[in-house]
């Protein structure tokens, strides 16, 4: 279960990772299985409209069952499927880079974390440090 505890280990560890990389300010969103938001934060010179980035890649993670990376393979082969389901969620899915799977050990899905503001393999690589960090599973 992605209890806050959980959320927030996972949001630190990809924000120790984006600073020791120095990446541009981020917005990183932690969501559980069903989509709600966990834990939320916007680092200090963030755009405005950043976390509604995060939380669409993370929420397009969760909604296919694979992460945005996949989304945006698919979407150059069915761009019409991926504009239509992004119509159908309220415009909430995001098919870039940055949004990945988090599980545990036993491969149970536990929730996403989205993560925008720098580069989307950058976004991405940030999300899998906090997942790893935190002890658990990235699916990219």
């Amino acid at each position: 279960m992605m209890n806050l505890e959980l959320a927030e280990a996972i949001l630190a560890g990809a924000r120790k990772h984006a600073r020791a990389q120095n990446l541009k300010p981020l917005t990183i969103a932690v969501l559980d299985a069903r989509g709600a938001v966990r834990c939320l934060i916007n680092e200090d010179g963030t755009s405005l409209h950043r976390a509604d980035v995060a939380i669409g890649k993370a929420y397009g993670a969760i909604s296919f069952g694979q992460s945005s990376r996949k989304l945006g393979e698919r979407a150059e082969t069915q761009a019409y499927f991926i504009a239509a389901v992004t119509h159908a969620a309220g415009g909430k899915l995001v098919p870039v880079p940055g949004g990945v799977l988090v599980r545990d050990g036993e491969g149970e899905l536990l929730g996403a974390i989205g993560i925008s503001g720098d580069t989307s393999d950058n976004d991405e690589a940030a999300a899998v440090a906090g997942i790893e960090a935190a002890g658990l599973v990235a699916q990219t």
